[in-house]
């Protein structure tokens, strides 16, 4: 039964792809503007996580201010959906220029062609997802570690766009040893470093604030001696216009003892993600809950004395 609800919900969502395929990016857009306002100032779509995230991350905003950004981001969102739908048709390999505007092509060019092995760091920023498909378009070979969607037929769709132009998704879960020979085999692994590692993960400062961080990228690097490039993908001028960039860029092979573990290195691409997406706040994803839980020692702090009688207790 389950099976079936699976692939009635991928059949309703083949044919709303379908729909929209059929529409102009401007039309799109406008659509977009309208369920923005449904979603932010009607539907008041997970409006307490966004504003708690948006408390943190501009403490001096007003709630004028942090409503304004919602709204955006809201557009934001949706806008990103449907330019993935659009981009098989519209961004190839002969054309790519005419959507996308690349800083810091030299670094980026240079650092993806070493004959080593690097790790790719981007965030919930921007248009994620077209900067994988864009690194295929540029012809590197990249595997992405993403996360599985629970409708296998969805899961399946959305992979083939994603490897469309060469790039190999893996598993967020079970596949440590395939990202351990991809950068054993001088390969390019793809990351998001923005996602909480809940009460295990290493606790770096971002946006102002403690977060858990994923511990495998720093450990990647260290370990491989890979190069760690900071990446970003963002909307600029309109619809399916972007510009990717590098964002900060770390070979563990120039010495830098400021940068000698994990935690340091966690820290780095945090705070390089971050001076990006303070740019364009509204293109980041505030619907996530980036801050759960609270570092160990704050917590235990916080227990004070009586902690300690009632374990001896």
């Amino acid at each position: 039964m389950k099976h079936a609800g699976h692939f009635l919900v991928y059949i309703l969502l083949r044919v709303l792809v379908s729909i929209i395929q059929a529409f102009s990016m401007e039309t799109c857009h406008g659509i977009v503007r309208l369920l923005a306002y449904v979603l932010c100032d009607v539907v008041k779509f997970r409006a307490k996580t966004i504003d708690e995230n948006l408390r943190i991350a501009l403490p001096a905003a007003t709630a004028q201010e942090r409503h304004k950004i919602a709204r955006r981001m809201w557009r934001h969102l949706l806008l990103m959906v449907i330019e993935i739908i659009h981009a098989p048709r519209k961004i190839h390999d002969t054309n790519w220029r005419k959507y996308v505007e690349v800083k810091g092509r030299r670094e980026i060019v240079t650092g993806m062609l070493l004959p080593r092995p690097k790790i790719v760091v981007t965030a919930h920023f921007g248009n994620f997802e077209i900067a994988g498909y864009l690194t295929g378009v540029l012809g590197f070979k990249a595997h992405t570690v993403a996360r599985r969607i629970e409708n296998p037929f969805i899961d399946a769709y959305m992979n083939r766009f994603r490897e469309a132009k060469g790039q190999y998704i893996l598993p967020k879960h079970g596949s440590a040893p395939q990202a351990g020979i991809v950068l054993a085999t001088g390969g390019m692994l793809v990351l998001l470093g923005d996602q909480n590692a809940g009460v295990r993960g290493v606790w770096v400062d971002f946006m102002g604030r403690p977060s858990s961080c994923h511990k495998a990228l720093a450990l990647f690097t260290l370990v491989s001696k890979a190069p760690m490039i900071a990446v970003y993908c963002k909307r600029t001028s309109g619809p399916m216009h972007f510009e990717l960039g590098l964002a900060g860029y770390m070979d563990p092979n120039v010495p830098a003892p400021e940068l000698a573990g994990v935690k340091p290195l966690t820290q780095w691409y945090n705070h390089a993600l971050e001076q990006v997406i303070r740019k364009d706040m509204h293109q980041y994803w505030w619907v996530h809950r980036k801050w759960r839980e609270e570092p160990k020692k704050k917590k235990e702090a916080a227990a004070g004395p009586s902690a300690g009688v009632k374990a001896a207790a």
